[in-house]
C-alpha cells in the first residue's frame, strides 16, 4: 500500500524554524515528485514546495527549502523565518514524474504546483506560528 507519513509539525514562535518530514513507502520513490501543500480553513490547498526525487528538479516558496534523502525514502521541508500566516495543515503528496496530460494547460515542472498532479496524499501535520 502507498503510504505518505508527514511529521514534524508543532507550535513555533514567529521568526523560528521547523523541519517537516514526509516518509514514503509502497511505490517506486525515484519515479515520483514529492510535493508539500498547505491548507487553512476555508481556503484551497496551496503548493509550498516540491521535488523530483530522480533529478532534484524543484519548486519552493521563499523561506522554504526542500531536500530528498533517497536512502530513507524521505523528503524534508525546512521552513525558516516562520510567520503567523504560515500557520496551516501541511500535507505531503506524491505524483508520477512524467509529462503532463496532453490537454493540461500548465507545462513543465510548474505542473507539480497543482493538486491534480498528485495521486497520493498523506494525512497532514499542523504547523502553528504564534507567540
Amino acid at each position: 500500500d502507498v503510504q505518505l507519513q508527514a511529521s514534524g509539525g508543532g507550535l513555533v514562535q514567529p521568526g523560528g524554524s521547523l523541519r517537516l518530514s514526509c516518509a514514503a513507502s509502497g511505490f517506486s520513490f525515484d519515479d515520483y515528485v514529492i510535493g508539500w501543500f498547505r491548507q487553512t480553513p476555508g481556503k484551497e490547498r496551496e503548493a509550498v514546495s516540491c521535488i523530483a526525487v530522480r533529478d532534484g528538479s524543484n519548486y519552493k516558496k521563499d523561506r522554504f527549502t526542500i531536500a530528498s534523502d533517497n536512502a530513507k525514502r524521505t523528503v524534508y521541508l525546512q521552513m525558516n523565518n516562520l510567520k503567523p500566516e504560515d500557520t496551516a495543515v501541511y500535507y505531503c503528496a506524491a505524483g508520477k514524474y512524467e509529462s503532463p496530460p496532453r490537454d493540461e494547460p500548465v507545462g513543465g515542472f510548474f505542473f507539480y504546483t497543482f493538486e491534480r498532479a498528485y495521486a497520493y496524499w498523506g494525512q497532514g501535520t499542523l504547523v502553528t506560528v504564534s507567540s
